[in-house]
């Protein structure tokens, strides 16, 4: 069976609705061209939400990126102690079995492995925001996962709560599911992708 590639955020765990991004946009928003934080395509997230994870996608790796990140990331870790488990989380993962998986997301490394071991979610592959791998809706988060877990592109399915995730899984070549969110977070994406309510409904959208 193929891999799967997990986004984290409102797929696996609620962090966005206990992370101010108000105020990490606040800190940062002087530092930086503001046309940046419309970077990447429409979605469902607030307006701070989506100029931090905006810059982020769009400032080439360096000092300011890296100011940029950490001022973010104080806010996103800052959110563990309240985030909580998406609804089925735990048995989705045992449900998953032998299949391999990786976790793909826009939280830094440090912070998605610090809030999985919280609700202990055990995902041994984590690729997390960093300088070096361009973030979705770039593919090339997803490549790196694979690669990681030894398995092509074509076998793999993305699982995810945004166009972001719809659109790294395009640019990665990999099927993709849609959680969390309704059909319009997807659809000017992949017109035809599955919306599904829960990790449940996933399970049944999941290749053999």
């Amino acid at each position: 069976m193929g891999p799967v590639l997990l986004d984290l955020d409102r797929t696996l765990v609620d962090m966005q609705s206990f992370t101010d991004y108000a105020a990490a946009w606040a800190e940062v928003r002087d530092l930086v061209d503001p046309a940046l934080a419309g970077a990447g395509p429409a979605t469902g997230w607030s307006s701070a939400t989506r100029a931090c994870m905006g810059l982020v996608a769009a400032l080439p790796a360096g000092a300011l990126w890296e100011t940029v990140s950490a001022a973010v990331a104080r806010h996103e870790r800052a959110a563990i102690p309240r985030s909580v488990p998406m609804p089925g989380a735990a048995d989705f993962l045992t449900a998953l079995g032998d299949r391999p998986r990786a976790v793909v997301t826009l939280l830094p490394e440090d912070v998605a492995r610090a809030v999985l071991a919280r609700h202990d979610l055990r995902i041994e592959v984590v690729v997390g925001r960093d300088p070096t791998i361009r973030p979705k809706p770039s593919g090339e988060g997803l490549r790196a996962a694979l690669t990681r877990l030894g398995a092509p592109s074509a076998d793999a399915v993305m699982v995810g709560d945004s166009s972001w995730d719809a659109a790294a899984a395009a640019d990665a070549g990999t099927a993709f599911i849609g959680v969390h969110a309704g059909a319009d977070e997807f659809t000017a994406l992949r017109p035809t992708v599955p919306a599904c309510s829960s990790l449940a409904e996933v399970l049944a959208h999941l290749p053999g």
